[in-house]
């Protein structure tokens, strides 16, 4: 199976996505948020530096448990900016 290549907004999203865990995590380690979402430390580390901006929606429901965020807010700050957001910017 060949991956089709990722978006200039995809990868922009996974950044924001990575900055957003990052900003949670706080002083906690990452081994430690990485085992109360059940991933390993480097899929963490992938994810929060942005090379890996797609992960699974279990992924990123575990993770958001683990760092005690609403999947509401994970999806309003990853969210595509909508026309109006962009005239404005």
């Amino acid at each position: 199976m060949v991956r089709t290549p990722l978006t200039p907004w995809e990868r922009e999203r996974g950044e924001r996505f990575g900055a957003l865990l990052r900003e949670a995590r706080g002083t906690r380690s990452m081994v430690e948020i990485a085992a109360a979402a059940g991933i390993s430390s480097e899929t963490l580390r992938k994810i929060e530096t942005g090379r890996a901006p797609t992960p699974s929606f279990f992924t990123i429901a575990a993770l958001a448990y683990a760092l005690d965020l609403s999947l509401d807010e994970l999806a309003a700050t990853c969210a595509e900016p909508n026309d109006d957001e962009a005239l404005s910017a």
